[in-house]
């Protein structure tokens, strides 16, 4: 007696794969997926600063899978400077400022930054500081992209000790923010027209002593500095001597 032949196997719709695989990509628009997790990269980097957050709290905080932030960024540092809307990448210009060492810095730096503002892009940067102004979310943004992607990291390129590059990149900050409101925000007359190497000339000077120069009591530590010597409490400072 023969058995009777194996019943057909029933087929699935075309393009069926295996029920449960992940295929490391949301659905959904495109568009959409990639400004909820640019959302959620400025909320992150604001709160927790470049170094501190990883893609994958990211990828939390916006409700997807990490692959998809590596498919439509990259890495975080492009993650980073999209959620800043940087006008440059650091990477691309900073290497060449800190090439030559110290000599000299200060007049590449505003050399470079110039360049930047001077080109297409500082239209946006010019934005960019507007809406920093009036957005406490956006000036955290834009702080973090100047100390951990461009100041730090050219002071440790030019053999700054560590401990004095928060106190020079915030002096250098405050040069280059200046320059840029002054003649590119609100277009504050000579400097808004004077040409670039007049400039690189006045400026540079500036930033040099700021990176590498001799900065004195601005070096010292703050809180003693308010404490005045051996711990001498200021009149009227509200604090109980010992």
């Amino acid at each position: 007696m023969t058995e009777p032949p194996p019943a057909p196997r029933r087929r699935g719709p075309r393009g069926a794969g295996v029920v449960g695989r992940r295929s490391g990509r949301r659905p959904g628009d495109p568009s959409r997926t990639r400004e909820q997790i640019l959302t959620a990269a400025r909320e992150a980097f604001a709160e927790g600063g470049y170094d501190a957050t990883s893609m994958r709290r990211i990828a939390a905080t916006a409700g997807v899978d990490p692959a998809l932030l590596h498919h439509h960024f990259g890495s975080k540092e492009r993650l980073f400077l999209a959620a800043v809307r940087a006008p440059a990448d650091p990477a691309e210009l900073m290497p060449a400022v800190a090439a030559g060492g110290p000599d000299g810095a200060g007049e590449r730096l505003v050399t470079t930054f110039l360049g930047v503002w001077d080109s297409p892009a500082g239209a946006g940067a010019a934005a960019l500081l507007r809406t920093a102004a009036a957005n406490p979310l956006v000036a955290r943004l834009v702080r973090e992209f100047l100390l951990a992607r461009v100041l730090r990291p050219l002071l440790a390129d030019l053999g700054v000790p560590a401990t004095e590059r928060d106190v020079r990149a915030s002096l250098v900050a405050s040069q280059l923010m200046g320059l840029a409101v002054t003649r590119y925000v609100i277009g504050l007359e000579p400097l808004a027209s004077a040409p670039a190497a007049a400039v690189v000339a006045a400026v540079g000077p500036t930033l040099q002593r700021y990176l590498a120069g001799d900065l004195g009591a601005a070096l010292s530590d703050p809180q003693a500095e308010r404490d005045g010597p051996a711990g001498h409490q200021p009149a009227g400072s509200g604090r109980p001597s010992s």
